[in-house]
């Protein structure tokens, strides 16, 4: 797999595939991508040469890195012979960047018919800004995300994650899975993901709202918008979070909190009408449980089988008995920085595991290595180096 994507969405699908058990090479440019300079925070020693941003180490694990100056006409020579090896190309240029280089779509499947090509935009074939480029933070505004996003009454909030690169990322981890599936019968194909269009796709609910009533949804901080009591609350020592997802779990939730005539008032019977009267019922929910820890909570809501949780940061959400069970954070040992922290890929297969098999690479770690693997001998490699290429 030829990955020439840079930052995060591109990167992201690349792992997640290397995690998978794909041979991937990053192609990165002579000054290196550009997250490696994304800090702080840092790992390494800026003096010692090993300074490497966080964000890069997020998003780069099990890959080989070749550095290549794509500008050259040997460069590009380089890169035809790993596409007329490879199976997939992952690329994120700006509309157009690929064709300049001399990688149109019909070059690529004179180089490779059978060659799944993704790529990644910021919005989408066609349109007005389909020559636009893609920034996350642009994307998560334009595409609705921020509408409905922090308090109500509040300005819009962008996701802390760069979410629409991730969810970009995912669908295009996806379609590289179904294309090659699909290459059997269909060949090699061209394959378009971009940041809007997969920004639009994960307003699932929240999309379907607004097309039923003809209204934006709008913010409501904590609160979902279709199930009640579903939020946040404070209690007399932190913030629990709460969600009554069921009908029988409506009664068992009022016993626990010692409100049992609350299940009988009609206006809050259903669902449906809780969600109508939230306004009446929320202040009423949030007065009782003020008045207990969250602790004491948790105790009475587990007992009764109801939803709920402790509001943790990324650290303690790492610390959990159950995030260490699962093995969600694990150590890979770098060869400059030692011992680096990585969360674990999140499928769990019986037979055929994900692994994390290499660190995030150095630049051009492996560069005389893949170049041997394309038949170049170590004249032609030392050539390539006196010249600026690698």
């Amino acid at each position: 797999m030829v990955d020439c994507s840079t930052v995060l969405a591109g990167p992201y699908t690349t792992m997640l595939l290397a995690d998978l058990g794909a041979d991937v090479v990053k192609v990165e440019p002579p000054d290196g991508d550009a997250t490696r300079g994304w800090g702080p925070p840092w790992v390494g020693d800026e003096a010692a040469g090993t300074r490497t941003a966080a964000y890069y180490l997020a998003v780069n694990r099990n890959k080989r890195s070749l550095r290549l100056d794509l500008r050259t006409e040997a460069g590009r020579e380089v890169l035809r012979r790993l596409l007329a090896r490879g199976d997939v190309l992952v690329e994120n240029f700006r509309a157009g960047g690929l064709d300049r280089l001399g990688f149109s779509e019909a070059a690529l499947a004179a180089i490779n018919p059978d060659l799944v090509h993704l790529a990644i935009g910021g919005y989408g074939i066609g349109g007005p800004d389909a020559a636009k480029p893609g920034y996350d933070f642009i994307i998560q505004a334009t595409g609705g995300l921020m509408s409905i996003t922090g308090e109500a009454g509040g300005p819009p909030t962008k996701v802390g994650v760069a979410i629409s690169d991730v969810a970009a990322g995912l669908f295009g981890t996806i379609s590289v899975l179904a294309s090659l599936l699909a290459r059997p019968n269909a060949g090699g194909q061209r394959v378009d993901v971009s940041l809007l269009q997969s920004t639009l796709a994960i307003l699932v609910n929240q999309a379907q709202n607004a097309f039923v009533t003809g209204r934006p949804p709008g913010r409501r901080g904590n609160a979902h918008p279709n199930i009640v009591p579903y939020q946040t609350f404070e209690t007399a020592d932190g913030t629990i979070a709460i969600g009554v997802g069921s009908e029988r779990q409506w009664p068992r939730f009022c016993a626990a909190l010692g409100v049992p005539a609350l299940a009988a008032d009609p206006r809050f019977a259903t669902n449906g009408e809780r969600v109508v009267n939230r306004d009446a019922l929320i202040p009423l929910l949030a007065a009782r449980l003020a008045t207990a820890t969250t602790a004491e909570w948790l105790a009475r809501l587990g007992a009764a089988d109801v939803p709920a949780g402790p509001l943790f940061d990324v650290l303690e959400a790492f610390a959990t008995p159950q995030a260490e069970a699962v093995r969600a954070r694990v150590a890979v040992t770098h060869p400059s920085l030692g011992a680096v922290d990585q969360v674990r890929s999140p499928f769990d297969f019986a037979a055929t595991p994900a692994t994390i098999r290499t660190p995030p690479p150095l630049l051009g770690e492996h560069s005389i290595e893949v170049l041997g693997e394309l038949g170049y001998d170590a004249g032609a490699i030392d050539r390539l180096r006196r010249d600026g290429i690698l």
